[in-house]
């Protein structure tokens, strides 16, 4: 009994089917070769597990671990080197620096500063705390920025209602507007960089891995950045003129913002040592361009990081910036997901499995490319919805390499379509840790997210099929 309490139906079921999968593709697929065959029935068993959760995703994505060496898909030497990917240790980083961030409070300084700055009636509030979001998120990941923005929107909210400043239907459109655009524009800030969102690091890791190709945080950004700005210009007008717009449009009269400022107190030396460390970090990153060759975006990341364990605070007990148990926070189940990953796309090209894959959908040739782009994005939006973004991401890169090789185009823009639309999923809670957060305020109803999530994805896939097709090939 204790067992069928651990396991609901849909995960007991998904159990059972990741072993029965491998089992019936390793014994039945005969006219494939062996390797190419352990490795497509590892990704089956692995896959399904990730879809099902009936293990825990950290958990499952050891799997390739086991499976790929035992099945004869991959040795153990290399599937374990996967885990240990540079772009692994660059998402570490990246972490370790947000970690200080938040430690220090720096993250809420720099949002209240901008919607200071912004100001307070009630677009200029909406603006604001996109913009701070956004930000926030292309450094930060995008759970810890959403779960730092919602308590101010909430004290926002509070004092707009506290003062009688709209009226009862005017308030809740004021409220479902901006709490939705913290979610979304989380998730929109995460497309700039590559240590914004998983999907984008996948990207870069397997680009190194099946084409022998690295794509640098410049790289990314260049093209990453016009696509997030032109998805937040549009969510703003979306969100303010079209789903949610308020009629009454009065400031607030108190010195709210500026007070929670004070509250903060003046800079701190630790703020200022964090800002310091995260801004020559992203300096790097971003003219990495201009260092020898030998140091990349991982060792950048690493460096940043370091610097946080070795400047001291200005605490009188001695303690660093960073000291090793602030690392408890880590997201370590992200950086095994994300291993896993690449563990199977190793696996991917050592087998000549993507080759084989690529060969099955040859008949896709008839297709133009702008369509395969859609048709791509469509299909990845709709898996994105009920599955993790990570978990999509690592299991059709890897196959959009092979499908590319097949039509005989450049793996690029399916690959950057797949990492991209993973990433967009704005209709349902499940979807994304942002929309989670936000729908667990109880002021947003699963009508509101889905009916402002449809067209939202429509306007994604829109968005990012047609920079793909025309701004990728110049940056890549």
């Amino acid at each position: 009994m204790a067992f069928l309490n651990i396991y609901t139906q849909s995960k007991f079921i998904g159990l059972l089917l990741g072993p029965l999968g491998f089992y019936l593709i390793l014994m039945l697929m005969d006219g494939v070769e062996k390797e190419p065959r352990a490795v497509l029935a590892t990704t089956v068993w692995v896959s399904v597990w990730w879809i099902s959760e009936a293990l825990p995703i950290p958990a499952t994505s050891l799997l390739p671990l086991i499976l790929l060496p035992v099945s004869g898909g991959l040795d153990s030497d290399s599937t374990a080197s996967a885990y240990a990917n540079p772009v692994v240790f660059m998402y570490m980083g990246g972490f370790i620096i947000a970690i200080a961030i938040e430690k220090w409070k720096f993250h809420k300084r720099i949002a209240l500063s901008i919607l200071c700055v912004i100001g307070t009636r009630s677009n200029r509030i909406i603006l604001g705390v996109l913009l701070a979001t956004s930000f926030m998120s292309m450094w930060i990941n995008n759970t810890a920025t959403t779960l730092m923005m919602l308590p101010i929107a909430l004290a926002l909210i509070k004092q707009i209602d506290e003062e009688e400043l709209m009226d009862a239907e005017n308030l809740d459109s004021f409220r479902k507007g901006l709490l939705l655009t913290i979610a979304y524009s989380a998730t929109i800030g995460g497309l700039a960089t590559l240590i914004g969102s998983i999907p984008n690091a996948v990207f870069a890791a397997i680009a190194s891995k099946l084409l022998n190709r690295t794509i640098t945080f410049t790289d990314w950004l260049m093209f990453g950045l016009p696509l997030s700005l032109l998805l937040l210009v549009i969510l703003y007008f979306y969100m303010t003129r079209v789903l949610f717009p308020v009629k009454i449009n009065t400031p607030l009269e108190s010195d709210f913002i500026r007070q929670e400022l004070r509250e903060l107190g003046p800079l701190s030396l630790e703020e200022k040592l964090v800002a310091i460390v995260f801004l020559i970090t992203a300096s790097l990153w971003v003219f990495g361009g201009f260092l020898p060759e030998s140091i990349n975006d991982s060792m950048i990341a690493i460096f940043g990081s370091l610097l946080l364990f070795f400047l001291p605070s200005g605490k009188a007990s001695g303690e660093r910036l960073l000291e090793w148990e602030d690392t408890a926070q880590l997201p370590w189940g992200l950086l095994l997901l994300f291993g896993g990953g690449l563990a199977l796309a190793s696996a991917f090209k050592d087998s000549r499995l993507t080759e084989w894959i690529g060969e099955q959908l040859s008949l896709l040739n008839n297709f133009p490319y702008f369509i395969l782009i859609v048709l791509l994005g469509a299909i990845i939006l709709f898996l994105t919805e009920i599955m993790s973004n990570t978990a999509v991401s690592n299991m059709v890169i890897p196959i959009t390499v092979g499908l590319s090789a097949a039509l005989g185009i450049e793996a690029y823009g399916l690959m950057a379509t797949a990492a991209l639309a993973s990433s967009c999923a704005f209709m349902l809670p499940i979807s994304t840790a942002p929309n989670a957060i936000i729908f667990s305020s109880d002021y947003i109803n699963m009508s509101d997210m889905i009916k402002a999530g449809f067209w939202l994805n429509i306007i994604s896939l829109i968005v990012i099929t047609l920079l793909i097709y025309y701004w990728l090939p110049i940056i890549f």
